[in-house]
């Protein structure tokens, strides 16, 4: 599947998304030697939990991906308001145009169809426009999905949900949140590498494959 893809672009509609969505396929992308970008669409400074400076999760979201192995320069970073991405999807199409133009990736993953979260159901419809002639793969939330079909498995080995893990570890003003648990993280894994017979794996919706 990956012989075709050197660049890949992840769309995040908020810090900590992509790491939790493909965190262990992220690693093991870059260990093939793939150019993975990320382009996150809000910092989420309204959502500052208490007790934690404003702006914390954007600084935890360049370690985590500085520790994953993306170069800042493959960080794509807008400023949209969290949780009011519908209203706003004309101006984030027209910058999903402009970063296909600039990357020309291989391989987009956006969140599933069955992702119920205002702005994650934004940023599938507006990057199922905007990249319409790409592959598309919807990555997995489970705490936002109704219906998730996986039709899509990567395997991973012991070191790339490691990483993950790490990665996610950045996020101390997310460790309230009980779907940032390590057990459930690993628990997710397991589920998805049993399925295909492997010890872990992550699953994604099946959106769009061209092979050129």
């Amino acid at each position: 599947m990956f012989n075709q893809i050197n660049k890949v672009l992840v769309l995040a509609p908020h810090p900590d998304d992509a790491e939790f969505g493909l965190g262990g396929t992220i690693s093991k992308l870059l260990e093939l030697g793939k150019e993975i970008h990320i382009a996150m669409f809000s910092n989420c400074r309204e959502s500052t939990p208490q007790g934690f400076e404003e702006g914390i999760i954007e600084k935890e979201f360049y370690q985590s991906c500085n520790f994953l192995g993306i170069s800042n320069l493959n960080i794509h970073m807008m400023d949209f308001k969290v949780r009011h991405f519908p209203r706003l999807r004309q101006e984030i199409l027209e910058t999903l145009i402009v970063l296909r133009s600039k990357i020309q990736p291989d391989l987009v993953f956006i969140p599933s169809s069955s992702d119920i979260h205002q702005d994650h159901k934004t940023i599938h419809e507006e990057g199922i426009r905007a990249f319409k002639y790409s592959c598309l793969l919807g990555y997995e939330m489970p705490w936002n999905n109704f219906g998730f079909t996986s039709f899509v498995y990567i395997a991973l080995k012991q070191e790339h949900l490691q990483k993950k893990i790490n990665a996610l570890d950045y996020y101390k003003s997310q460790k309230h949140r009980s779907y940032s648990a390590t057990d459930f993280i690993t628990s997710l894994a397991t589920l998805r590498g049993k399925q295909i017979q492997k010890d872990y794996a992550e699953s994604f919706e099946l959106i769009r494959f061209t092979h050129h």
